[in-house]
């Protein structure tokens, strides 16, 4: 985004407000507080989101997890899954994009079975999802990935999205400050290789995902190999999904679809 972008969204964010509150804001901005932090919202799929400081920002090149996730869904899916779920955002634009897609393409079959289950361990973060999700119906609970989750939900899930921490350890030292600083580095930090948490998802996975469900998961282009490798060794067919657009926001996206057929093919 560039500087008069984000000056506009911050002079219409103030309108109303006393004065100095531009000048303040201004302030924590030009320091490197995320902008998504002082205007209370993140964009992602054509909706807002709320976000706020301490908090992960979803990113745009996640966008193509949702895309993917839309794609995934069988006609006759009933359980998303959205693991770190950090604001709610991905698994909110999926449900989102099930009941109708925001930019005016036709709307996808009637979804109203369809249940969205969200998780993280960070408690900022869930108290964001809970406002994000509760106007569509989804459910947030707070733990430490699958512990978190009903038990019913095993062997039930059509798509569990994850969006995991991926960062290496010794890469958070290069990262932006708004990132590194306002961040919570428990949203971050993947560990040497960046794919400790990821390692634990996909080993569990497919005790959660019903037959032919699918794990979805964005990597660094470099950890793909790796990321394929854990997919592979858990018993689950393995495929990426790149960023169609050179000029888009870029993104990689890790589909790991467990064996079996679901009741109807997928929606793309």
């Amino acid at each position: 985004m560039f500087a008069e972008d984000e000056a506009r969204l911050l002079l219409d964010h103030v309108v109303g407000t006393g004065p100095g509150r531009l000048e303040e804001l201004t302030a924590r901005r030009v320091a490197g507080e995320p902008l998504e932090h002082l205007l209370g919202w993140v964009e992602m799929a054509g909706h807002r989101w709320s976000v706020g400081p301490g908090v992960f920002v979803p990113r745009r090149r996640t966008e193509l997890m949702v895309r993917t996730a839309l794609d995934a869904l069988p006609e006759a899916a009933e359980v998303v899954v959205d693991l770190c779920c950090g604001c709610g955002a991905v698994g909110g634009a999926v449900l989102q994009g099930l009941r109708g897609r925001p930019d005016g393409g036709a709307p996808a079959p009637p979804s109203a079975r369809v249940a969205l289950h969200a998780s993280d361990v960070d408690p900022a973060a869930v108290a964001h999802a809970r406002r994000n999700l509760a106007p569509l119906g989804g459910t947030v609970h707070v733990g430490d990935l699958f512990d978190a989750l009903p038990a019913d939900l095993r062997g039930r899930i059509d798509v569990l999205l994850c969006h995991a921490p991926y960062v290496p350890t010794a890469a958070i030292s290069q990262m932006p400050p708004e990132a590194r600083v306002h961040e919570p580095v428990v949203a971050l930090l993947g560990g040497a290789d960046g794919l400790d948490v990821l390692r634990r998802v996909v080993a569990a996975a497919p005790g959660w995902l019903r037959p032919g469900g699918s794990l979805l998961f964005e990597v660094g282009d470099d950890q793909v190999a790796g990321a394929l490798a854990l997919v592979a060794a858990a018993g689950l067919a393995g495929r990426v999904v790149y960023d169609p657009d050179d000029d888009g926001p870029g993104g990689t996206v890790v589909v790991a679809t467990a064996a079996g057929a679901t009741a109807a093919g997928g929606r793309g």
